[in-house]
C-alpha cells in the first residue's frame, strides 16, 4: 500500500492592508535615513565652503579637508591608534564596571526596604553633584594615569545606573509579585522569573544612557590626568593652536560612540526578537 503524504497547510499569504503597511514601513525608514545621509553631507560640504571661501576662518573651526588630511597623517604614522585604544579601553572598562555595578547595587537596595530608605536621599545627592569637582580628590585617591580616568567614567556612570534600575525594580506590577506570593515563590524566584525580566526594558535604556555618559566620563578624566588618549589629543591640540587636531580627535570620538551605540542597539533588536 501507498503511504499517503501528509500535505501541511500553505501559510496564508499577507493580507493587501498588511502589505501596504510593511511597505509603509519600509519606505519610512529609506526616508529617515536619506535625509539623515543628505543632512551630513550638505553639513560637511557647507563647513567645507565657507572655509574655503574664508566666510569662517579654517584657524579657529578648521575644515573637512583639513581633518582628513590630519587623520590621514596621523594613520600613516601609527599615532592615532594607540590614543584610540587607550581611550576606548578606559571607556568599555568604566562603562562595565558602572553598569554591572549600579544595576547590582540597585538589586541590593530593592532587595532590603530599609536600605533602600535610608541611602535613597543620598542616591539623589550623589547624582546631582558636578562630579568634575571630585577630579584633584580621585588622583589623590587612586593616582594619576588609567586608574583615575575610570574611576571617574564610573562615577559619572554608575549612580544614574543604580537610580533608573531601582526605578524599573521598584515600579513592577504589585498585584503580578502578590500573585507570585500566592504560588509561595519566595523573593530570589520573584526577582528572577518576575522583577528582572519586566525591568529588562530600562536595563537596555540604561546601557544607551551609558554610551554617551562613559565617554564624556573618560575624557573628563583625560582632561585632568592623561598622557595619551583621544582627550589627551584635544588638550594637547587646544593648547598648542592646533584646531585641526582637536577637531580630528573631537570627529574620532564622535565615530567611536556612534559605533558602541550602534552595538547596543542591535543588542536590543536581539532582545525584542
Amino acid at each position: 500500500m501507498k503511504k499517503k503524504k501528509l500535505k501541511l497547510p500553505k501559510c496564508a499569504p499577507y493580507s493587501k492592508a498588511h502589505e501596504r503597511y510593511l511597505r509603509k514601513r519600509r519606505n519610512d525608514k529609506i526616508f529617515v535615513l536619506s535625509f539623515q545621509i543628505i543632512i551630513l553631507i550638505a553639513f560637511i560640504g557647507l563647513w567645507e565652503l565657507l572655509a574655503q571661501t574664508k566666510v569662517i576662518d579654517p584657524f579657529f573651526v578648521s575644515s573637512p579637508s583639513r581633518i582628513f588630511n590630519t587623520l590621514s597623517s596621523l594613520i600613516a604614522n601609527g599615532t592615532i591608534w594607540k590614543h584610540i585604544g587607550i581611550t576606548l579601553l578606559e571607556t568599555i572598562c568604566g562603562f562595565a564596571i558602572a553598569t554591572i555595578g549600579g544595576t547590582l547595587i540597585a538589586v541590593l537596595l530593592w532587595w532590603s526596604e530599609k536600605l533602600r530608605r535610608i541611602f535613597e536621599p543620598y542616591l539623589v545627592v550623589l547624582n546631582s553633584l558636578p562630579k568634575i569637582a571630585l577630579g584633584p580628590i580621585i588622583i589623590l585617591w587612586v593616582g594619576s594615569g588609567m586608574s583615575a580616568i575610570i574611576v571617574m567614567c564610573v562615577l559619572i556612570c554608575i549612580v544614574m545606573t543604580t537610580i533608573t534600575m531601582l526605578n524599573a525594580f521598584v515600579s513592577c506590577d504589585p498585584d503580578k509579585i502578590q500573585l507570585m506570593k500566592s504560588m509561595r515563590a519566595n523573593k530570589f524566584q520573584i526577582f528572577w522569573k518576575l522583577i528582572l525580566p519586566s525591568a529588562m526594558d530600562e536595563f537596555i535604556s540604561v546601557l544607551k544612557i551609558n554610551v554617551g555618559l562613559a565617554w564624556v566620563g573618560t575624557i573628563m578624566g583625560e582632561y585632568l590626568s592623561s598622557s595619551a588618549g583621544l582627550g589627551y589629543l584635544i588638550v594637547y591640540g587646544s593648547q598648542v593652536f592646533k584646531i585641526d587636531l582637536v577637531m580630528t580627535s573631537t570627529v574620532v570620538l564622535c565615530v567611536l560612540a556612534a559605533l558602541m551605540y550602534i552595538g547596543v542597539s542591535l543588542l536590543e533588536k536581539w532582545h525584542k526578537r
